[in-house]
């Protein structure tokens, strides 16, 4: 399900946004200031609710009390702590301050979650009838009910819910439309099944299920859901002196304006005390090599078909629920993670950020494999919310008009939209077999990436290579994104057209991959 809320500026987004600015301001002021002890910190997130929704009339709720209640647990998750509830004394800054001093390089599961009195307990897979209803003489409905389950009170049709066995039969058969499919709109968008209700009908995640591909964040409409941030972290590292590199995934562009200003996002770090800048399309490139590879030494022969790994969410699903065929989803390090070992290579005490559009990134690196690798991970949104904090301006900074980062590919920048990575390493074969002939099928969200999975286990796809993307569109539609999907898309491919190098095997570090991957096994353990 496509989220048609990206790009569209809401309440919720305000709400988002001005959290992210707030806990980054705070964070970078006074733990900036030697003559500030624990307590002003604590203090400053006491107070921040009420800067943050002032005076004593609600704005969005019923109660200005619950909106600040709200916006604390929002707090908590911002700093990387965990949710408290109101259900006993608590203060916003609980646990804070030991959160500076230790610095929470990982986050403490779970990584999604659910601000109990923030849901509105929406109706979820329930049938009624409108006022639409014309009770008509024919009472398709009725007859159609295999259950006989709708009976008519006063020329109107009324579903007893008690026998509905949610079949729509009724829904499909009235001429009036007059059947109303309610749905939750967080578990509809979940593509794991992972969301149900508990004892109250507010939204519960099973963690079993979840791969925290964050579509239920982007899709609540009441904002209960929400993921934990390391902005807080990120900030800390930088006050304290490291040396601290940003690699940013490929849908940046478009994400804070203009049209892949390269410059001006190197200056936009710099000013946030970022040391230095990557492009993660030059991972991409590396990842697509490897993985053409592993697809020329492996299917048909060894494996049926290959899936591709550079989405996290897709590929811990298929291994979930499909653990006979894990084998066939590429062991290929993400461009993330290849990013992350190029730039160690140079820099071996930097902390590295990852910057991008995805809730699942969060997940993969807290993976053992992978946290010696990527020290923090920031979605767009969040960074978004530090520029505000320092008061940056995107599209008026200076742009120095310097070649794009280590120029990465046009393949390699086109990972951010579906079909681009597959597209990626068929080229590669192509420049090695030209005529090798190689069949590939796609699929978005995680439904459909499931239902792909089902048919290429039962043959539907010999020797074809699957990519899944768990978001709709890709990796620009992701829950950390700023702008509407088509937009971002549109963006990506004018900026990948700019490269001088066409197909992956052009990027100068394609001789390193050897080097760059050994020693790494894939996991899904955190």
């Amino acid at each position: 399900m496509a989220n048609t809320m990206r790009g569209v500026y809401t309440s919720l987004t305000k709400i988002r946004r001005d959290v992210f600015r707030e806990v980054a301001k705070i964070c970078y002021s006074v733990s900036s200031d030697p003559s500030k002890d624990d307590n002003d910190f604590d203090a400053a997130f006491d107070e921040l609710p009420y800067k943050i929704l002032p005076g004593d009339v609600a704005t969005y709720r019923g109660s200005v009390f619950l909106e600040r209640a709200i916006i604390s647990e929002r707090i908590r998750l911002a700093m990387g702590l965990p949710l408290q509830g109101v259900d006993k004394p608590g203060r916003v800054s609980e646990g804070i301050s030991e959160a500076e001093m230790k610095g929470l390089d990982y986050y403490t599961p779970p990584l999604i979650n659910v601000i109990k009195f923030a849901c509105n307990a929406c109706k979820d897979n329930v049938y009624e009838v409108t006022n639409t209803c014309q009770g008509c003489l024919a009472h398709p409905c009725r007859e159609i009910c295999p259950k006989k389950a709708i009976s008519f009170v006063n020329k109107h049709a009324f579903i007893d819910q008690g026998a509905c066995i949610k079949c729509g039969m009724c829904a499909k058969t009235c001429p009036y439309h007059a059947i109303h499919h309610y749905v939750r709109p967080c578990a509809e968008a979940c593509g794991m099944h992972a969301i149900g209700s508990d004892e109250h009908g507010r939204a519960e995640i099973d963690y079993k299920k979840c791969v925290s591909c964050g579509q239920c964040l982007i899709n609540c409409p009441f904002g209960a859901i929400a993921d934990k941030s390391q902005i807080a972290q990120v900030i800390f590292s930088i006050l304290a002196g490291d040396e601290v590199i940003a690699a940013v995934a490929p849908a940046f562009v478009g994400q804070f304006g203009g049209k892949g200003n390269v410059g001006k996002l190197r200056e936009a770090f710099k000013l946030l005390g970022f040391s230095g800048v990557e492009e993660v399309a030059l991972g991409a490139d590396l990842c697509t090599v490897q993985e053409a590879q592993d697809f020329l030494d492996e299917v048909p022969d060894k494996l049926p078909f290959m899936g591709t790994s550079c989405c996290p969410a897709w590929s811990v699903m298929a291994k979930k629920e499909f653990p006979e065929h894990a084998n066939c989803i590429s062991m290929a390090l993400t461009p993330m993670t290849l990013t992350a070992r190029m730039i160690r290579k140079q820099h071996p005490h930097a902390k590295i950020v990852f910057v991008g559009p995805c809730a699942a990134k969060k997940l993969e690196a807290m993976r053992t494999s992978v946290r010696s690798e990527v020290d923090f991970v920031l979605t767009f949104e969040e960074m978004a919310g530090m520029m505000d904090a320092k008061g940056i301006d995107y599209l008026s900074l200076h742009d120095d008009n310097k070649s794009d980062f280590d120029v990465a590919s046009a393949d390699g920048r086109g990972f951010a939209v579906s079909g681009g990575v597959a597209h990626a390493v068929v080229d590669v074969i192509h420049t090695r077999y030209p005529d090798r002939k190689v069949n590939v099928m796609n699929a978005e969200g995680l439904s459909e990436c499931r239902q792909m999975m089902k048919d290429a286990v039962k043959g539907k796809y010999p020797g074809y290579l699957l990519e899944g993307m768990a978001c709709p569109g890709g990796c620009v539609a992701g829950a950390g994104t700023l702008v509407a999907i088509n937009k971002a898309s549109s963006a990506v491919k004018r900026y990948a057209k700019r490269s001088p190098h066409a197909v992956a095997t052009e990027n100068l570090y394609c001789d390193k991959i050897d080097e760059l991957t050994a020693g790494f096994e894939d996991d899904t353990d955190i």
